[in-house]
């Protein structure tokens, strides 16, 4: 016998969302997934782990708004992939309760004329490509945290330096949920089982790129793997699986300490079993993909195949 997939209720406007959630926040925690639309299976674990988080009688809300103030001019706003309906019928499937669906105009109804400082973590890896993108991302992240007044937010690991700068945020201001501090989760990358990371870009890629995509996984693992021999060899290992990558055009590889700052040069100083994480963006084609792993610098070495999620 098939369960019925129950709809979530629509939420157009910051009204009809301050409405529905008005006599929920008693019930149990609102858990909170932010969203660009586009879902695949990576956003779909998200909202599995925001039901599990919410319990039976808790609030799951998903927003679907692709953000125009963290697009750059040159970038894919325009082409960004919008599937509603589909998002929809995602969202039903995995125990969404409510999807915030508003217009640009409801989000911004004039030009904004505060918006979220990102601090120096911005500047760095996505933020030198991107400038103020993470401004644009911060600044809709608190209109969400605002208007949802959630007490877990759901954000996937795959966007890491947007998770570590969505902390540094509720440390920093202070936000808070109805049942004390906001809790951000980050969940884990999902993967294709060739390794690629899920996103919602990977369909601007044709069979080919597809196939030349799978490449960023792998310069990951690489770096893991030899990461028990320290820093400049897992550096090594990257680059040489970057040298048999076809069609790969790097813009970045790093490896940095959790919080992004910079590893000691020195590499007397960086003891052994030091958490760290390598960092990737390329382009395939004219599609920019990230990607990100842990790594522990002198520690066991990670057997882990490509295709498991980090």
């Amino acid at each position: 016998m098939t369960t019925a997939v129950k709809a979530p209720v629509i939420a157009r406007t910051r009204a009809d969302l301050v409405t529905l959630l008005a006599d929920k926040r008693a019930a149990g925690p609102v858990v909170l997934v932010p969203t660009m639309g586009a879902l695949h299976e990576g956003h779909a674990s998200l909202v599995r782990l925001a039901r599990e988080r919410a319990g039976g009688d808790g609030t799951v809300v998903v927003s679907v708004f692709v953000n125009p103030l963290q697009f750059g001019p040159n970038e894919d706003l325009d082409r960004y992939p919008r599937t509603f309906d589909a998002d929809l019928e995602l969202c039903g499937r995995e125990g969404a309760d409510v999807v915030f669906a508003p217009t640009v105009e409801e989000m911004y109804p004039g030009e904004p004329q505060v918006t979220v400082d990102p601090g120096p973590t911005a500047d760095v890896l996505e933020g030198r490509t991107r400038p103020g993108h993470f401004r644009g991302v911060l600044t809709v992240v608190a209109k969400l945290f605002g208007l949802v007044g959630p007490d877990v937010a759901i954000f996937g690991e795959k966007d890491y330096q947007q998770l570590v700068l969505i902390r540094q945020l509720v440390a920093d201001l202070c936000i808070s949920g109805s049942r004390g501090a906001l809790e951000i989760v980050g969940a884990p990358t999902d993967r294709e089982t060739d390794g690629l990371a899920r996103s919602s870009r990977n369909r601007y890629l044709d069979p080919e790129q597809r196939r030349q995509a799978a490449a960023l996984s792998r310069v990951l693992h690489a770096a893991r793997r030899d990461a028990t021999y320290g820093v400049e060899a897992a550096l090594d290992a990257a680059r040489a699986e970057l040298r048999t990558a076809d069609g790969v055009d790097l813009d970045y590889f790093e490896i940095r300490s959790p919080d992004l700052t910079e590893l000691p040069a020195d590499p007397a100083q960086i003891g052994p079993g030091t958490p760290a994480r390598a960092l990737i963006a390329a382009r395939v084609g004219i599609t920019r993909l990230i990607d990100n792993l842990a790594l522990t610098i002198g520690g066991p070495t990670t057997q882990d195949p490509p295709e498991g999620s980090n």
